[in-house]
């Protein structure tokens, strides 16, 4: 009996097949014409607004004949990585029809696709996953959380006399992107967003809805601001950005000026930094859950970029990977004269063990090196550990985008 693969063939997804590739994300993520129309678009604006994805990304398929019938599109992003910039692939648009299910398709294309993301030097890639063991078995690891909270309107703090005022803007308003562009210079995991990345942060959302308040210091800097809006009495937040305590303060204070319409606050924070402790009555309601994935591409190259948080003692990684064969083995990590990190395919001083899956969750910093050992994730002597712990820096990761 021949394998369907046979009549199959793998080839570059292009902006003649825009129709079927949203009709094949349509199809595997359930997305509805009711949906589509309460986000706000109008018939055939969403195919039009999803073109400018599938110029900019680089989408790989499997073809039966002329139809497409399984898909990924690698999305070239930048992001913050403790104060290093990278280029990140962001991994989308993953889908395949059932009947063509079970044949090892989306396995080839995502080896395919780590070929292209080290060609195209993206030495790591995030995603949003439909399925973390999936994931998890393809090299991929959690590296971000999202946490929703409800604040009752008896809890919200009291004011609190700043320097600074609130203004109510435009969602796109130029002040807004400045904000957000100084957040994510100085947040670890941030995108780094053009406008493209600002489009799809909105794909889903219907704009005309959210209003952006903005806090500007005494000297009119802007520091801060919310991204939100109100409905039947609940204060709405998709986002929360501040590079001060003080906009922090002043954004809850506008927040609370809102005591008598609202009931309820419901937000999210993008980041494993729970709300409670910051309020006077901390019994608040909060959720927390897997947010998004990343996975190192190349390890040579992304630790030759890697900003060690000091000069460490030399040590080797021994690295196994589920997809990446050029990323299975010895990697050394050793420091020259000048401080510059070098890396090296000897085993220099202690060895830590460990998947790709935990090395990039701890060189994320989503998990530490000592706890990850602790649950077994990998071996290394107490020497070893503690020299990680003190070169890994600590910041936890941020990142709020969606693709």
């Amino acid at each position: 009996m021949s394998d369907i693969r046979d009549e199959l063939e793998i080839k570059p997804v292009t902006i003649e097949h825009l129709e079927q590739f949203n009709d094949l994300l349509s199809y595997v993520f359930q997305v509805t014409a009711k949906e589509v129309e309460e986000s706000g678009y109008e018939e055939g604006e969403l195919e039009r607004a999803k073109r400018p994805v599938l110029e900019k990304s680089d989408v790989i398929g499997w073809f039966h004949g002329d139809d497409l019938v399984s898909q990924l599109a690698i999305y070239p992003c930048v992001v913050n990585i403790h104060g290093q910039k990278y280029q990140m692939a962001g991994l989308t648009g993953v889908g395949t029809y059932p009947e063509y299910a079970g044949h090892g398709l989306m396995h080839d294309l995502i080896s395919v696709g780590l070929n292209h993301m080290r060609e195209h030097k993206q030495w790591i890639s995030y995603l949003y996953p439909y399925s973390i063991p999936f994931y998890r078995k393809k090299g991929w690891e959690i590296m971000s959380d999202h946490l929703t909270f409800e604040v009752k309107d008896t809890q919200l703090p009291r004011h609190e006399n700043i320097v600074g005022h609130v203004e109510r803007l435009e969602i796109d308003d130029p002040d807004v992107i400045q904000t957000y562009n100084r957040f994510a210079e100085v947040n670890h995991g941030a995108m780094i967003r053009n406008q493209l990345n600002w489009d799809e942060y909105w794909r889903w959302e219907n704009e005309e809805e959210r209003i952006a308040a903005v806090y500007y210091d005494e000297d009119d800097v802007p520091q801060g601001f919310i991204l939100y809006w109100i409905a039947n009495e609940v204060f709405h937040i998709k986002e929360m950005v501040y590079t001060t305590q003080e906009a922090r303060v002043g954004l809850w204070n506008f927040i609370a000026a809102h005591f008598s319409m609202v009931d309820v606050v419901r937000g999210n924070i993008y980041k494993n930094e729970p709300l409670h402790f910051l309020l006077d009555d901390g019994d608040i309601k909060q959720t927390i859950q897997p947010y998004f994935m990343a996975r190192i591409v190349d390890v040579r190259e992304f630790l030759k970029a890697y900003p060690f948080a000091e000069v460490g003692k030399p040590f080797h990684f021994i690295v196994s990977d589920p997809m990446a064969d050029w990323n299975q083995g010895t990697f050394g990590v050793w420091w020259d004269e000048n401080d510059q990190v070098q890396i090296t395919d000897r085993p220099v001083g202690e060895a830590v063990t460990v998947d790709i899956q935990t090395l990039t969750t701890m060189m994320m910093s989503y998990r530490r090196p000592s706890y990850l050992a602790k649950i077994e994730r990998l071996t290394a002597s107490k020497a070893a550990l503690k020299n990680l712990e003190a070169i890994i820096p600590m910041d936890e990761p941020y990142f709020s985008d969606y693709f």
